[in-house]
């Protein structure tokens, strides 16, 4: 819900991250009278807006509080966030549990819809109405769909939309289909549904109401609400199904444990969302946390945890994201690599899992199979792929070679990735399965990581760049964590050459050793360029020791001299700025940090200007990788929106949420 529009949600529709609408219509009745609550612009006649007096999130919970008459209504819209139960944390559903209280006695009624809007495509609509024991269900799916299509918004075509509920202890459940105006109209006159289901047709809501009865203390009714897709991921040709699909085979079974499961769930996510806010305001306040509760839920939301669809074996568990707003490529290494913080501190394992499919892929020697040139030509690429499948959820690789190419940026991501999973569990068995390739990708850092043809970064809309500092940095951690993963010092000593040339010889810096220019060597620059230095985060984080702490401290005291008034661009050639390269930034504290240094100001002032950009009401679409921070820019600092992959977490320590 763009946070423009909160202010009239009972006329306002919520939204998929895309920017279309999603039809949820939700009404109260109290006593005689019948408040709009959520997504009616055009409620029926008679029907009053109810008045919003507040919102409020956590890591799991968006809760809205809305008054109808004397009655006070929550809205409680619960995502679930369980790293290690697969079932829970794979269930693509989220709750909607209505409370009303303060009603002094009055009869309450609430009514809840949603339409095809869900399905993403209009007309084709079919609708299946159903009783699971004690669940009434929904499902709305397009009729002739394509597995594995989505429509020009990101919306996947091929799966069945659900809508659920179950009567409370004192409630009375009651379902309804049809046209919006008469189903609404219907429960707007007098508070209940008549249970008809026809054929669904344009312009249709599919319906369920509760009736609470006489409301005195609070009360309330849970809904569940989401999207299934039976094979969920096309991997290399062979389907795989959400982890969930282990034990619940089909969506009514799957979201009737998910209403059983709402009590667990709710408690688990209470503990969660307590110790987020806790452990991220001791480690940097409660600026600090603000950011970190709004993306925990994004970023696992954005998880598909799979396992084969036809074997069920939940001991092939691989885990798949979608690199969003921009072309929906599987896997990107380089949005792998920005995530990765979130899941060391709070699921480990996600870091192997979201990497598995990509070292399988590889180990298989299919990065290319051939040369785009000729087929009877075979080469292979000595450095990591950029993703596996250039559009989601086909993950079919590219045997062709026809990828973007990041030769440094993707090699170096790989190795820091497979170090950080070792380090947070302990553990060379993973690595060492994989070994040698991860051989391979060092020596190619070890021929190529240095003097650096020109390439594209991580940032690619920045354009190519020969010798690009933030490379090179990249370059030498990665071999410093290969070394590392399998105790080789030399490979170890190889990355701390790479850093005493561009940080101690000054290669990489101005004449006055100041800053990191954002190429080298420096003369070319004339001290005139810079770069916000992200790559050393890992260094910092994994306790790699590749750079000095000097190195840390200098960039620490140059941000704030390019600093614009809402952050620090990305670098010299462009007017625009990344949320999660700030935050890599503002926690590169090197490996002895000095307490109040100009590392914690400058850690301060990096997570106080993102927390003024996602709070300022400039900006109502969801919190985005990319802004522009020149408040004179006007109105539109988001170039773009995002999901799974802008949502960061920075660490200032091992210690696990």
């Amino acid at each position: 819900m763009p946070g423009s529009l909160v202010s009239n949600l009972p006329s306002s529709n919520p939204q998929f991250w895309a920017g279309q609408d999603l039809t949820l219509g939700i009404m109260a009745r109290v006593g005689d009278q019948t408040f709009s609550l959520l997504g009616l612009p055009t409620p029926p006649s008679g029907v009053r807006p109810a008045v919003v007096n507040n919102a409020q999130y956590t890591s799991t919970h968006t809760i809205f509080t809305l008054s109808a008459g004397n009655a006070t209504i929550k809205l409680d819209f619960l995502s679930p966030v369980s790293p290690s139960d697969y079932i829970r944390q794979s269930l693509p559903f989220s709750y909607l549990t209505i409370s009303a209280s303060n009603a002094g006695g009055a009869a309450v009624q609430i009514y809840a819809d949603i339409d095809e809007s869900w399905t993403g495509q209009s007309g084709s609509t079919a609708v299946k109405a159903s009783v699971s024991g004690v669940t009434s269900v929904f499902q709305l799916s397009v009729d002739g769909a394509t597995t594995y299509t989505q429509n020009a918004m990101d919306q996947a075509l091929w799966g069945e939309a659900v809508f659920a509920s179950r009567a409370s202890n004192s409630s009375t459940l009651a379902i309804q289909s049809g046209s919006a105006a008469s189903v609404r109209g219907l429960f707007a006159s007098n508070g209940t549904l008549s249970g008809s289901s026809p054929t669904y047709g344009a312009g249709d809501v599919v319906a369920i109401a509760q009736d609470l009865g006489s409301v005195s203390s609070s009360t309330s009714v849970t809904y569940a609400i989401g999207y299934t897709r039976d094979e969920a991921i096309n991997y290399l040709g062979n389907a795989r199904a959400s982890y969930y699909s282990a034990i619940y085979k089909d969506p009514v079974s799957a979201v009737s444990h998910f209403l059983d499961d709402y009590s667990d769930a709710a408690s688990e996510a209470s503990a969660l969302d307590s110790n987020v806010v806790s452990k991220a305001t001791s480690a940097a306040g409660t600026n600090y946390s603000d950011i970190v509760t709004l993306s925990v839920r994004q970023a696992f939301g954005g998880a598909d945890l799979t396992i084969p669809a036809d074997t069920l074996d939940t001991k092939d568990l691989m885990l798949f994201l979608k690199e969003i707003s921009s072309d929906g490529n599987v896997n990107t290494v380089d949005v792998i690599y920005p995530t990765f913080p979130i899941f060391y501190v709070m699921a480990p394992e996600y870091i192997r899992l979201v990497l598995e499919p990509v070292v399988r892929y590889l180990e298989a020697g299919r990065w290319p199979s051939v040369s785009p040139q000729s087929p009877l030509d075979p080469i292979f690429f000595p450095w990591t792929i950029h993703d596996i499948g250039s559009s989601y959820p086909n993950a079919t690789g590219h045997d062709d070679g026809k990828a973007e190419q990041q030769p440094i940026e993707e090699t170096g991501n790989i190795l820091i990735l497979a170090y950080a999973y070792t380090k947070a569990v302990n553990s060379s068995s993973w690595a060492d399965a994989y070994r040698s390739l991860f051989q391979g990708y060092a020596d190619y850092l070890v021929g190529n990581g240095f003097n650096i043809a020109s390439q594209l970064s991580t940032d690619d809309g920045a354009g190519p760049l020969a010798n690009q500092t933030n490379l090179a940095i990249k370059a030498a951690v990665g071999l410093s964590a290969f070394g590392a993963m399998f105790n080789l010092q030399n490979y170890t000593e190889i990355g701390r050459s790479y850093a005493n040339e561009l940080y101690t010889n000054g290669l990489a810096t101005d004449a006055e050793k100041t800053h990191f220019q954002l190429q080298y060597p420096g003369s070319l620059n004339s001290g005139n360029t810079y770069s916000t230095v992200f790559n050393l985060y890992p260094d910092s984080l994994l306790g790699l020791g590749t750079f000095p702490q000097e190195a840390f401290e200098m960039q620490a005291n140059f941000y704030p001299t390019v600093r614009a008034e809402a952050g620090v661009p990305l670098d010299s050639r462009v007017p625009w700025s990344k949320t999660d390269w700030q935050l890599f930034a503002a926690s590169s504290s090197g490996p002895n940090p000095i307490s109040n240094s100009s590392l914690t100001a400058t850690r301060e002032l990096l997570v106080d200007d993102i927390h003024a950009y996602i709070s300022n009401g400039i900006n109502t679409a969801p919190f985005s990788d990319r802004y522009v921070p020149f408040f004179f820019c006007g109105p539109h600092p988001l170039l773009r929106q995002l999901h799974a992959r802008f949502l960061r977490l920075f660490s200032s320590g091992a210690e696990r949420i």
